[in-house]
């Protein structure tokens, strides 16, 4: 079956139980409430209103605890944007884990919703949105109403939404068991000193708007960046490495269509980064993000490989 059809088929399928999740939010401060827009629904925080779409099994096992994957969209994209993007709604339904689409913010009415990542981007950038304290809002809604495994908490994104998943992973260590930034970077000056986190990249070699050997960014989007120049894609792996105590040295195979990274780390921790060679800005194994975006590379399903590495790194 297609990803096209067994994305049409997840989205019938899981609708229903995600119209039901409309109670409250506990312990976290925040208020859940219907949203306006289809099925995206609203937690209050910080003052404002933020969206969310969750996909939940449509069939819950009594005394089982569900894995939980966070996926955010890239730069001017949305929740449903990210689903279409990546297809871990039918992943979720197939393996059995929780799927939350969050979403970012925009100036007014616009729906080009970005994140806070620090230097980048857009409007969240620029109001200082606590993007950070949001998801960590989120998780605890999601927590205290779903049988969550709270050491199988997981987190994704693209582009400005990779960024945005290396914070997270940064500032929410305690809550997060791995991260996996695609199409993402590093920019030199984040703070490791507490992280635990297993953390998978995967990297266009091609790629114009984060360039993959590091410097200004360019795409349709680059003044949305705030001038300070990516790290090389190899650095998020350095980066993670050295915070998890793994091997400085890393192991390195040439698959032909792409080089795998992996870092020696001790369990169950783990560092791995991959470096497509034939893909530019985009999800590889997915769906274009946008009409003007890069063609995603075939050579690997990017959400295959990271559903994989999750699957093998829960917390300590």
């Amino acid at each position: 079956m297609s990803r096209t059809i067994t994305h049409a088929v997840a989205w019938l399928c899981w609708g229903v139980v995600t119209m039901l999740v409309l109670s409250g939010c506990r312990g976290s401060g925040a208020r859940v409430g219907a949203g306006t827009e289809g099925e995206r629904q609203t937690l209050e925080h910080d003052g404002r209103s933020r969206t969310f779409i969750l996909r939940v099994p449509p069939s819950i096992t009594p005394g089982r605890q569900m894995p939980l994957v966070i996926v955010l969209h890239g730069g001017g994209g949305n929740g449903l944007n990210a689903e279409a993007m990546t297809d871990f709604t039918s992943r979720g339904r197939d393996e059995g884990f929780i799927v939350v689409y969050p979403e970012g913010t925009a100036r007014g009415r616009s729906r080009l919703l970005t994140w806070n990542a620090g230097h980048c981007c857009g409007y969240a950038m620029q109001a200082g949105i606590d993007d950070v304290g949001f998801l960590d809002a989120l998780i605890d809604h999601i927590v205290g109403e779903y049988p969550v495994d709270r050491q199988r908490i997981y987190v994704t994104g693209m582009s400005n939404g990779a960024m945005m998943t290396h914070r997270a992973g940064i500032e929410l260590p305690g809550r997060i068991a791995a991260i996996a930034p695609v199409a993402g970077g590093l920019f030199g000056d984040e703070a490791a000193d507490r992280q635990r986190v297993s953390a998978i990249m995967i990297n266009g070699v091609l790629d114009r708007s984060v360039p993959f050997n590091g410097g200004e960014p360019g795409g349709r989007f680059a003044g949305s960046w705030d001038g300070t120049p990516v790290k090389p894609a190899v650095a998020q792996a350095a980066f993670w490495a050295a915070a998890n105590g793994c091997s400085t040295d890393a192991a390195t195979v040439d698959a032909g269509a792409y080089v795998h990274v992996r870092h020696d780390c001790p369990a169950p921790l783990g560092v791995e980064l991959y470096a497509v060679k034939d893909n530019g800005h985009a999800w590889p194994g997915g769906q274009r993000g946008s009409a003007l975006g890069d063609m995603p590379s075939t050579a690997l399903d990017a959400t295959d490989v990271i559903w994989a590495f999750f699957s093998a790194h829960g917390q300590q």
